[in-house]
């Protein structure tokens, strides 16, 4: 399969960001699977002497942990029990990871992330300048969610989108996630009748409507968080790659002409326009018209008179979501207004905004330069 050639491609792809799931890494005693954790490394030393720059995002934290600490239900039947899981595991994760690349000669380095690190601009650019110098040192970065600070309103919650968004900030040309299928089925996998879908130029409804649920039980993830992976990694110009981690050395498998799933990506944005399209908080909402979704679609900013509805709580420069007339969101953006001022000035035309807020108004609500369409 050519396409899965250009992903472990060194020339096509000189960065490759490759996600680890918990039930690849951890038995379901909630032990380190340490013999396939070395095929794996092997694969990613082979990777690096072919000249490509690999980073690693690796769940199975709380897994670990969990053993280690007797927790039930895996570490997460509540969010203390999975944060000190996490606390615990991480060590573990750490230690094999370190030994399994220095047994090919490689050096590990650890990078724990929040939603927030990712979400805000300036840590976005401090995250990414780390991962650039780790990078170029020859190094492999391994990542993971800061599961031991993390909660519900500020955490990825599945590190197939932290592999997607980590990609971004690597400037990768594409990510690999290894499931344990070989990716994404016209229907469920265990139908004698499913058939693969070997390339996936566009996620349409019915793309995303085939996603499922987790299938170990033991991650937070699932088809349904890689098809979401897919839909940020893709919109920022990089290809993304399902494929099975069950077998042993799974990267050269997958180079190999193995099965997967490949999404191919967009035109690349610019950087800000990716980091934006990206976004997975957004602090509000702005309904608008059909004739300012023609505008937004030929690449004008979003005006005033074309906004129907605000809801949210944000100020000037929080990321909001823009909803075109059928309900569906349509672009990210960066509010030039907070939401009070745009709430007031929604609907009217240009030359009544002055009157109506008393100062010297901004063209528009959402400019076309802090804009990404989805």
């Amino acid at each position: 399969m050519v396409a899965n050639l250009n992903v472990l491609d060194a020339t096509a792809c000189p960065r490759l960001i490759v996600k680890i799931g918990s039930s690849l890494l951890v038995d379901d005693a909630g032990a380190l699977r340490s013999g396939w954790l070395a095929t794996l490394a092997a694969d990613l030393a082979a990777r690096v002497r072919s000249g490509q720059r690999v980073a690693v995002v690796s769940s199975g934290a709380i897994a670990l942990g969990a053993r280690r600490l007797g927790l039930t239900k895996g570490g997460r039947a509540t969010l203390e029990d999975a944060q000190a899981a996490a606390a615990t595991g991480q060590i573990a994760l750490a230690h094999g990871w370190a030994s399994a690349l220095a047994a090919q000669g490689l050096m590990a380095a650890q990078i724990l992330l929040t939603l927030d690190d990712l979400e805000d601009r300036r840590r976005y650019l401090n995250a990414s300048a780390t991962l650039a110098r780790l990078l170029a040192l020859g190094v492999v970065p391994i990542i993971n969610e800061n599961d031991s600070v993390a909660t519900e309103e500020i955490r990825f919650g599945d590190n197939d989108r932290l592999a997607a968004r980590v990609a971004q900030a690597a400037g990768a040309q594409a990510v690999v996630l290894l499931s344990d299928v070989d990716g994404l089925y016209d229907r469920q996998p265990t139908d004698p009748a499913a058939k693969l879908i070997a390339r996936v130029d566009a996620i349409t409804p019915a793309i995303a409507g085939l996603a499922g649920g987790s299938g170990s039980g033991m991650g937070t993830g699932g088809m349904a968080a890689k098809v979401a992976a897919a839909r940020i990694a893709t919109a920022a110009g990089i290809t993304l790659a399902i494929a099975s981690g069950r077998c042993d050395h799974p990267l050269a498998r997958l180079a190999q002409g193995g099965p997967a799933t490949i999404f191919t990506a967009d035109a690349a944005p610019r950087a800000r326009k990716a980091w934006i399209g990206g976004g997975l908080t957004a602090r509000g909402e702005v309904r608008i018209d059909a004739g300012a979704a023609t505008a937004l679609a030929s690449g004008k900013s979003l005006l005033p008179a074309g906004a129907k509805a605000v809801s949210g709580t944000f100020s000037r420069g929080d990321l909001i979501v823009i909803i075109g007339p059928d309900g569906r969101p349509l672009a990210r953006g960066l509010s030039e207004y907070d939401a009070a001022d745009a709430a007031r000035i929604t609907g009217r035309r240009s030359d009544e905004v002055a009157a109506i807020l008393g100062h010297t108004p901004r063209a528009c609500l959402v400019h076309r330069n802090h804009m990404a369409l989805l």
